[in-house]
């Protein structure tokens, strides 16, 4: 029997024997967890010192923002701005639930005032202006507090000359500020547009999902267009675009891969390489 096949013989047994009605009360909640994609079970421990990144599939996982920073800058080096910007209810939205209890509902859950973190950070040495968006609160969904936040953060990168770099993880424009969030569209686009202009540099990471209005505007406006493997990225979802044509779309549809076979990113990057990737692309432009 090969190595591999030993491997694989002996996490069965182990994840079998972990799982299995006799043993489960003797196993603490919370040590274990299973991968969406390839049915494996995992250490939950090891599988988080692997960026949590399946190491039996690589399927990444969706990592919340302050997981995100952790990851990618030099250890101690995040100082954020911006953090009392907090979102208000100008339009008193209510579906199910209020948008303010909503609101507080995130806050809470994350610790957050907002779904996007932004600061300065070192990677690998560099300094650069860091936006980092936040899934877990309210979908990662771009109300104005969101695209204030974006607009800052370029408008920081544009004085001091700095790389800026946005991670994107969202659902699209934030329904209860109706035309309020579909303005951060054009206001964070304007935005980058000067940045632009005056010869930043910006690298957009793309992150399982970016969809809707994010991917509308400032997300595909990257100088330099990164993706982690398999992430959702698109306007519409799959399933929206399948039920209008009423055609079976193609394998991978929306993917990253399917995006960089079709010229919408520039690279698909592993979690593990991203750093490395981000320090090299900084020196090539010679910031």
């Amino acid at each position: 029997m090969s190595k591999s096949n030993m491997k694989h013989k002996e996490q069965t047994e182990w994840a079998d024997e972990a799982t299995s009605p006799a043993k489960r009360r003797s196993i603490p909640e919370g040590l274990w967890m299973r991968c969406d994609s390839c049915s494996a079970i995992l250490f939950k421990r090891s599988v988080e010192n692997n960026l949590l990144v399946c190491p039996e599939c690589q399927r990444h996982f969706r990592v919340n923002a302050r997981q995100r920073i952790e990851q990618m800058v030099d250890p101690g080096t995040f100082e954020p701005f911006d953090e009392n910007l907090a979102p208000l209810d100008p339009l008193e939205f209510v579906d199910l639930k209020s948008y303010k209890t909503r609101i507080e509902a995130s806050q809470k859950k994350t610790n957050s005032k907002e779904a996007m973190h932004t600061g300065y950070a070192f990677i690998k040495g560099r300094k650069v202006v860091l936006g980092v968006m936040d899934f877990a609160f309210l979908g990662g969904s771009m109300g104005s507090v969101v695209g204030e936040k974006i607009k800052r953060a370029t408008e920081r990168a544009m004085e001091q000359d700095l790389p800026l770099i946005i991670v994107s993880a969202s659902g699209g424009a934030r329904m209860m500020e109706s035309g309020l969030s579909l303005m951060q569209m054009a206001k964070t686009a304007a935005a980058l547009a000067r940045f632009d202009d005056m010869g930043g540099l910006f690298i957009s990471v793309l992150t399982d999902p970016t969809t809707g209005g994010v991917t509308a505007s400032f997300a595909m406006l990257g100088d330099i267009i990164l993706a982690e493997p398999k992430a959702l990225i698109g306007f519409a979802g799959p399933r929206v675009i399948q039920q209008t044509i009423k055609q079976d779309l193609p394998e991978g549809f929306q993917r990253s891969e399917f995006l960089l076979e079709c010229g919408f990113v520039d690279c698909v990057v592993p979690r593990e390489e991203l750093r490395s990737e981000i320090s090299s692309f900084i020196d090539y432009a010679g910031k």
